[in-house]
């Protein structure tokens, strides 16, 4: 698979706790990316921060250390981001989606076939 050179840069910040189906919700999306061809995703664990309830979440705190934040980073072209938001929007309860210009300087398997 080649990506161009101009490609897009999809963000997803939701919490650890967050659900879909019983699974967690960031694992539902890098399978969906998985399955919808899209190039590769990476899920980041944060150690702080606050969403739209402006609650804090930290490690620091036993009772908070449950629900981290999550970002789950997909890069791609646009229209596939775009196609692939369409699909998980409706089943994302909370977040935050961000798309930004990426410029893609190699996507490589380290195979050669």
């Amino acid at each position: 698979m080649l990506l161009p050179e101009e490609g897009c840069l999809l963000r997803i910040f939701i919490g650890e706790s967050d659900k879909h189906d019983g699974k967690p919700l960031y694992e539902w999306i890098v399978l969906k990316a998985r399955e919808q061809g899209l190039a590769g995703a990476t899920v980041l664990r944060g150690m702080m921060g606050f969403g739209a309830h402006s609650r804090i979440h930290t490690f620091k705190i036993e009772r908070l250390s449950e629900d981290l934040p999550i970002i789950i980073e997909v890069v791609d072209t646009r229209e596939k981001l775009e196609g692939f938001l369409s699909v998980i929007d409706p089943e994302i309860e909370e977040g935050l989606a961000t798309l930004e210009k990426a410029q893609v300087r190699f996507y490589r398997s380290g195979k050669s076939h």
